[in-house]
């Protein structure tokens, strides 16, 4: 097990996944398998704790020299093109 502080992203949602694909195996014990739940949960408050901290610098980031926030959300559509307008505040 790796400690919550020394996790990257990337290894919590790896053993993430190796968890939930032991799971839907159903080859655990029961004790097991509670444990491996366990364990998920903490894989996933670190991963949203991650992707929390993540959206704030990005939010920092963005904002102009004058404090306002230059773009509203870091989630964006696939499809989604930025505005004209949009992009004149990005520059």
């Amino acid at each position: 097990m790796v400690e919550k502080k020394t996790i990257s992203f990337e290894e919590a949602i790896r053993e993430l996944e190796e968890i939930a694909e032991k799971l839907e195996r159903g080859t655990l014990s029961l004790e097991d398998s509670i444990k491996a739940y366990e364990r998920g949960m903490e894989l996933k408050k670190i991963c949203s704790e991650r992707l929390v901290d993540a959206e704030a610098k990005i939010e920092f980031l963005t904002k102009a020299p004058s404090g306002e926030v230059v773009k509203s959300t870091v989630k964006k559509k696939k499809d989604e093109t930025p505005s004209k307008q949009a992009e004149e505040d990005l520059f």
